[in-house]
C-alpha cells in the first residue's frame, strides 16, 4: 500500500473531500460525516469485528435474556436496554470496564430503580457474551447496586376517599377492584369475562405466573357489576376494563389519571401501586391471609407490603396456679 502524503492523522482508507470524511474501499465511497469525531465512530462501526459495538451486542443478547420472562419484565428490560445502548454507544464490548459501569450507576443515583434494572440487564448481556466467547470476563459482576429504601407509605381511608372523589367513574371502579383483590394494576386491567368464575375472579399474575382466585365478597361483586355496566357500549367484550373503542385501558393512562386525582385531592407521595399495600395491610388487620391474597411465595415479601406500623395490643401468658 502506498504511504499517505497528506491526512496522515486519518485511519486507512479514510479521506477528507468536499468538507466531509469518506471511507473508500474498492472504489466505493461511503460518507462517514462532516465532523471528525462522528466520522471516526462511523468508521469504527464499518471495520468493527462481527460482534460490533455494545448496541449490537445488546440487540443480539436481548432475545435470550427476555425469553420466558413475564410481559411486564420483558417491557422493563427492553426499555432499559435502549438506555444502555445510548450510554455505551461508542464502546466495544471488551472496552467496558468496572469504572465505566460505576459512572453509569452514578448517573442514575436519583433514579435508583432504573439504574439497578440497567445493571441487571447489563450483567445478563455480558454473561451471554462470556458464555459465547465474545468477551473474557464480565465487568458488571463486581458493580454494586443502589440501596433501595423500603417504601412504607400507607394510604389512609380518608386519603383513599379524597382521591376517589376526584376520579372519573371508570377509574373509581379500577381503584375498588385493585383494593378489593390486592392484585397489581397490570393484572386488574387484564381481567377477562372468562376470568369471572363462580368462586371468584381468576388471576394468573403476569409478574410471577402465580395462579389464584380471589373469592367473591358483596363489595367485589358490586364493583364488577359496575364495571360491566360502564362498558355496555364498547365493541369488545373480552376484557372488563376497556375504552369506548374496546381497547384495554393503557397502563400509563390509568397511572396518570390516578396521579392527577391525587394531586387535586392534595394527597402527596402516593402511587397506584400503594393500593396493593393498602389491600394487603387491611386484609392482615382483618385476620385474612395476606400472603395468599397477594400471591407471594415468601412471607418476607408480604411483610414489605404490610405497612401498618402502629403498636399492636398483644396478650401475654397467664401465670399457672400454684
Amino acid at each position: 500500500m502506498r504511504p499517505r502524503t497528506k491526512d496522515r492523522h486519518l485511519p486507512a482508507c479514510v479521506y477528507q473531500k468536499h468538507g466531509a470524511y469518506w471511507y473508500v474501499k474498492k472504489n466505493k465511497w461511503t460518507k462517514l460525516g462532516v465532523d471528525l469525531h462522528e466520522a471516526l465512530i462511523a468508521y469504527a462501526r464499518i471495520v468493527a469485528p462481527a460482534d460490533g459495538f455494545m448496541p449490537d451486542l445488546i440487540d443480539k443478547a436481548m432475545p435470550a435474556i427476555i425469553d420466558g420472562k413475564s410481559p411486564s419484565t420483558q417491557q422493563q428490560y427492553t426499555y432499559v436496554a435502549s438506555l444502555l445502548k445510548e450510554v455505551f454507544a461508542e464502546f466495544m464490548p471488551d472496552q467496558v470496564r468496572h469504572g465505566d459501569i460505576v459512572q453509569m450507576m452514578d448517573m442514575y443515583k436519583d433514579n435508583y430503580a432504573t439504574g439497578n434494572r440497567m445493571l441487571t440487564v447489563l450483567k445478563l448481556v455480558f454473561q451471554w457474551a462470556l458464555d459465547r466467547g465474545i468477551i473474557n470476563f464480565n465487568p458488571a459482576i463486581s458493580v454494586k447496586r443502589h440501596k433501595q429504601q423500603t417504601r412504607d407509605r400507607l394510604i389512609t381511608t380518608k386519603e383513599y376517599q379524597a382521591i376517589y372523589k376526584n376520579c372519573p367513574d371508570w377509574m373509581q371502579v379500577i381503584m375498588d377492584v385493585c383494593f378489593l383483590t390486592g392484585q397489581r394494576i397490570g393484572d386488574v386491567l387484564h381481567i377477562k369475562r372468562s376470568d369471572l368464575r363462580e368462586g371468584g375472579i381468576y388471576f394468573q399474575q403476569q409478574k410471577t405466573g402465580k395462579k389464584l382466585i380471589v373469592a367473591w365478597t358483596p363489595e367485589l361483586s358490586a364493583a364488577i357489576e359496575r364495571a360491566k355496566a360502564a362498558r355496555k357500549q364498547t365493541i369488545s367484550m373480552t376484557y372488563l376494563f376497556t375504552t369506548r373503542g374496546g381497547v384495554v385501558r393503557a397502563h400509563s393512562n390509568v397511572w396518570k389519571t390516578f396521579k392527577k386525582a391525587a394531586a387535586q385531592a392534595g394527597v402527596e407521595n402516593v402511587t397506584l401501586h400503594d393500593l396493593r399495600a393498602m389491600s394487603g395491610t387491611e386484609a392482615d388487620n382483618q385476620g385474612i391471609d395476606s400472603q395468599k391474597l397477594l400471591g407471594h411465595t415468601d412471607r418476607r415479601t408480604t411483610q414489605i407490603y404490610l405497612r401498618d406500623k402502629t403498636a399492636k395490643v398483644v396478650q401475654g401468658p397467664r401465670k399457672k396456679a400454684q
